[in-house]
């Protein structure tokens, strides 16, 4: 891994510094065009990146000038619902894909990009062509991947399982049998900051897949005949999901952590826990915050189910993380589709990789093991799953979000989740 700033990302840096402390009526001309921009990106680094990208456009485009905004995750996802629903969403915006993207899609609020991208064919022919499916909408593509393959993973602190003889389990027995030991040595299993909740909903989406195969949900969640989210397969992930808790797998508050602060990291680098599932996305924010605790750092994926019928070698995450689109309204929209080309081009790419995000690009050359690891296990991946809160739609995510939250606060049961869940699902399929 990567662990200290290249040159070329440290003069980036140290450009976002200064353009911080220019007032925005010095920082713009009066006459600019301006494209106002807004993501859900907050570290340094990644910021850099981002503005080397509105740099280069700005360059390429006189007259332009991109008013970029970087908000925290969920404070992000209720402002863009504001601005959207008063008419007053930037011009180009990004997102997870998926259910909420395709509400603003139905809505007529997000700009079709394919007449684009065929009208830029080698640029639109580097995708990988399964990254743009979160971003599609009845065979249409209204976003482009901006921020890089990311997959859930179990980091753990490579010297804790060592200096307790530990290897990572492979299986779910096995994994109880670790959290057993960690807790006879007061280790907290896993660090978890569930405040937001859907770093919880990690662990029953992975649960679910194990043992029943992604198909089970993508019939629940499309209504198919037979498809259901009272399936036995949700039951018996929530059921496992409380074992875990009451065998002492998290270290305590987990479901009052803010994880945009740092909340389950803190716990990794005090050693006071040894594992957070998490997206691998998590190596980067690792990296830039402790870069000698990053040397300890390995990771695993989600153990299989004994008994289960989904392939243990499935994933969950994206190919492209989050997904960049231009808003209907903007007034510039060929301008805008420029700085989409910009963001996602090969120096986008490039400075990407170095802040430990890859592009699902073709014949992207991964050197960092950790970004080789994830690739690999992509690689082997015969289905990989969008976060449950990212492909549902916006109501039943939410229900999804606070039923497995209170899965993991031992105040609901499986059952009454999944009954949740399935009323919910019936409701919005019968409107």
């Amino acid at each position: 891994m990567q662990l200290t700033l290249s040159n070329r990302i440290t003069k980036l840096l140290c450009g976002v510094a200064v353009a911080g402390l220019l007032p925005v009526s010095g920082a713009l001309a009066d006459d600019a065009k301006v494209i106002t921009s807004w993501d859900l990106q907050t570290q340094e680094r990644t910021v850099a990146t981002i503005r080397d990208a509105a740099d280069r456009f700005e360059a390429a485009n006189p007259g332009f000038k991109v008013e970029d905004s970087h908000i925290a995750n969920d404070a992000y996802k209720t402002k863009l619902k504001i601005a959207f629903g008063a008419n007053e969403a930037p011009c180009v915006f990004t997102s997870w894909g998926g259910g909420p993207l395709r509400e603003y899609i139905k809505a007529g609020k997000v700009t079709n990009l394919t007449p684009y991208l065929e009208k830029n064919k080698d640029f639109a022919d580097r995708f990988l062509p399964a990254s743009f499916s979160p971003a599609k909408y009845q065979g249409d593509i209204y976003g482009l991947p901006v921020m890089g393959t990311a997959v859930a993973v179990v980091i753990y602190n490579k010297d804790i399982f060592k200096k307790l003889n530990i290897e990572p389990p492979k299986t779910w027995t096995e994994l109880m049998d670790v959290v057993k030991v960690l807790n006879e040595n007061k280790i907290a299993p896993f660090a978890l900051a569930n405040k937001a909740k859907w770093p919880g909903s990690m662990f029953f989406v992975y649960l679910a897949d194990r043992i029943g195969g992604p198909e089970v949900f993508q019939k629940a969640a499309d209504r198919e005949p037979g498809g259901s989210f009272e399936d036995p397969t949700f039951i018996k992930a929530g059921e496992m999901l409380q074992d875990l808790v009451k065998a002492g797998g998290f270290a305590r508050g987990y479901n009052g952590l803010d994880y945009d602060i740092g909340g389950s990291r803190r716990l990794l680098y005090s050693g006071r826990a040894a594992m957070e599932l998490m997206g691998s996305w998590e190596f980067g924010s690792i990296a830039n915050e402790n870069p000698e605790f990053a040397k300890n750092v390995g990771f695993f994926t989600f153990p299989a189910v004994e008994g289960g019928k989904g392939n243990p070698n499935n994933a969950i995450g994206t190919m492209g993380d989050n997904y960049i689109s231009i808003n209907a309204d903007c007034p510039y929209q060929d301008a805008a589709f420029d700085l989409l080309k910009f963001s996602t081009d090969d120096r986008a790419a490039e400075l990407k990789m170095e802040d430990n995000k890859i592009l699902p690009i073709k014949n992207a050359k991964v050197e960092d093991p950790y970004l080789a690891g994830v690739m690999e296990a992509v690689g082997k991946a015969p289905s990989i799953q969008l976060w449950y809160d990212q492909e549902l739609a916006p109501a039943l995510a939410e229900v999804h979000k606070d039923t497995t939250q209170q899965l993991l606060g031992l105040s609901i049961t499986p059952e009454e989740a999944a009954a949740k869940m399935e009323a919910v699902a019936k409701g919005l399929a019968n409107k």
